[in-house]
Formats: structure tokens, sequence, C-alpha cells
């Protein structure tokens, strides 16, 4: 066993064109303030860093690492999540992905997509530079839509779908493993990997490709009434990233799992801060522990309630009260006996 690195935070949720948040030197410092141990870095988000810059110059790398660590604070790992999503987009969805690519490719879904794989390869390049082990992504989704078996969907549909996708992801995974880093899909609705079913049907697809990992989020699986500890016992091996999000459900005589189109602070199922929600933290830092789990344990913060700069603060405390130091000892050491192979033998009758 290992203890999980961390607090960590994921920046996403918190970058802006105001001060501390809009630049990596000031929001660094920010966190660090908040007992935040490393950071996780949008990778789409210019105001914090360059992907292209990353991707080709180690003196770049060497400078963001730097800032880093005069923060406080050190890099946890890079995330393409908005890319990710455009490298499988269904047209329905064209008009909303749009705005995850740049003006020059709106309208425009093929060179969209070339685009979107484009960052992943940057992304890929950058981690190397960059030292870093995981990466976090979406992985896209062609049939989500037919995601209730209403109408019926035609025979292979699916399967279709399925090929799709990891012939689009096969090469990106070979270009992760070139940078010796870990892909790591959010096993997230919305996506084509949304359970534990899917990632498998992906994973199958692509030969069991060692890149082809999971980013573990229990929040996700909360509002699909999902086992999200025994999802932990079935995929420990492939589970290589965690983010710490709380999220709660509530069912009533007018909601259920799909929430009624209800915006997301009147749904059966909505995001919390740490500690508001129903997840069962102390269950998963348990299982991700014993199953020798040593990345990083790193707060997303959605909340459609509280404020977020109270929900980091806050964040940064939970998870350091819910890391596990692993024992260096067995605890009935005390009472050992100092037994060998003949004194087992006398005590089985077997002398």
């Amino acid at each position: 066993m290992k203890t999980i690195k961390g607090p960590a935070i994921f920046l996403a949720q918190f970058a802006g064109d105001a001060a501390p948040f809009n630049s990596l030197d000031a929001i660094a410092r920010w966190a660090a303030g908040l007992g935040f141990k490393g950071v996780q870095i949008p990778s789409w988000d210019r105001r914090l860093f360059d992907l292209e810059k990353a991707a080709t110059s180690r003196t770049y790398c060497d400078e963001v690492r730097g800032t880093l660590a005069d923060a406080g604070v050190e890099l946890t790992e890079l995330s393409t999540h908005l890319q990710g999503q455009l490298v499988a987009a269904h047209p329905a969805y064209d008009a909303l992905y749009d705005g995850f690519a740049p003006a020059e490719v709106h309208g425009r879904p093929d060179a969209r997509q070339a685009w979107a794989v484009e960052q992943l390869y940057l992304a890929a390049k950058a981690s190397a530079n960059l030292g870093l082990t995981a990466h976090a992504t979406f992985s896209g989704a062609l049939a989500w839509p037919y995601l209730y078996p209403w109408p019926q969907r035609p025979p292979g549909l699916i399967e279709t779908a399925f090929d799709e996708l990891a012939r689009r992801w096969r090469p990106i995974l070979d270009a992760f493993d070139e940078a010796g880093c870990d892909l790591c899909y959010e096993i997230h609705p919305g996506e084509d990997l949304f359970d534990g079913t899917t990632f498998q049907m992906f994973l199958d697809r692509v030969g069991g490709h060692k890149r082809c990992n999971i980013l573990y989020d229990p929040s996700h699986f909360v509002l699909q009434q999902l086992d999200y500890l025994g999802y932990i016992d079935v995929f420990h091996d492939r589970i290589r990233m965690f983010h710490v999000k709380d999220a709660e459900f509530n069912p009533s005589p007018w909601q259920g799992v799909y929430s009624g189109y209800a915006p997301w602070k009147d749904r059966a199922g909505r995001f919390r801060s740490l500690g508001d929600g129903q997840v069962d933290f102390r269950g998963i830092f348990s299982r991700l522990t014993q199953y020798g789990f040593d990345g990083w344990a790193v707060l997303e913060w959605e909340c459609c309630i509280k404020h977020p700069e109270q929900g980091a603060a806050e964040g940064a405390r939970f998870i350091q009260d819910h890391i596990i130091r692993v024992t260096d000892r067995a605890f009935d050491d005390f009472a050992d006996a100092g037994t060998d192979e003949a004194a087992n033998r006398r005590i089985l009758g077997l002398a």
C-alpha cells in the first residue's frame, strides 16, 4: 500500500479574468495558501498555460514547474477534457461543441475533429516534457443520443459506434504510450464511456491497451445510482487518476435519475461541495489505499449552491483529513510469537 498524494485542485472551474485567478503564478499561490499541494491544469486555458509551447519547449516546461514550485505547489496532471470531447462528436451537438474549439474551425466538424486530435498529440508531448505520468480527458460520444433503448436501436448501431470510437483513439493511445503517460478517461455521462460496461466495451476494442485507463470521479456514479465502491473493486488496476467531487441523489414523486430537464439546483441528482453530498469518501479513500493507488486526490469543485472559494477552502481540509497514512507494521506485531517452520510443525502435531 501507498499513501495517496494530495490535496490538489483542478483549476478549470476557478480560472478567470480577475486576480488571482488570471495567471498561473497568482492562482498557484492562492491554491497553496488554502493548503493545496498540487494543481491540475486545464490545457485549453491560455490564461494559465500554452499547450503548443509546452509540447515543443522544455525551457517553457521548466518555467512552468519553476513558477509552481515558487508558489509552493507542484503540477499533478494536464487535462484535455474539452479537446477529447471533440475527438468524437455526434452531429446533434455540433452547435454546442463549436464553443470548445477555436473560431477558425466553427461550423466545420471535420476540421474541428482534426484540431482536437492534434491537441491530444500535443498533450502527449507536453506531458512527457513536464515529466507527467497521467493525463485527464473525455472520450467523446457517438452513441450517447441513443442511450435509452426507445425508439428501438437498429442492431449493430452501438457496436459500430464503439468500433469507430476505438479506431479514432487507438493512435492517440499509442502516442501517450510513447510519452510514457497514462491516458485517463473521466467516466462521465455525455461521453460514450459513462459506466463500467461502456469502459469495458471500449477497452476490449483497443486490445486492452495499457495506456487506456480511468479517471475515477464518484459524483457521476451517484447520479447514475451505480455502485461506486464496487467499481473500485472491479477496475482498480485501471484507475490512475481521482477527482474528489461530491454529489447527492434525492428521488421524489417528480424526478428520478433523469431529473425532468430541471436546472442543476432543482435536480434530484446534483453536484455538491465536498462534505455536503452523499458520497462515502471514507470508503473510497480506504479502498483506493488498500489497492495501492498512489496518484493525486484532486478536488473538482462543482456546486449549484455554495460559493467556489468557500468550496475550495473547505475542500483542501476535507481531502487532507481523508488521506490515509499507510501503516508500516502489522497491528498485531506486539503478539508476535517469533515462530518458525519447525515451531509451526510442532504446533500442528507434525514434528
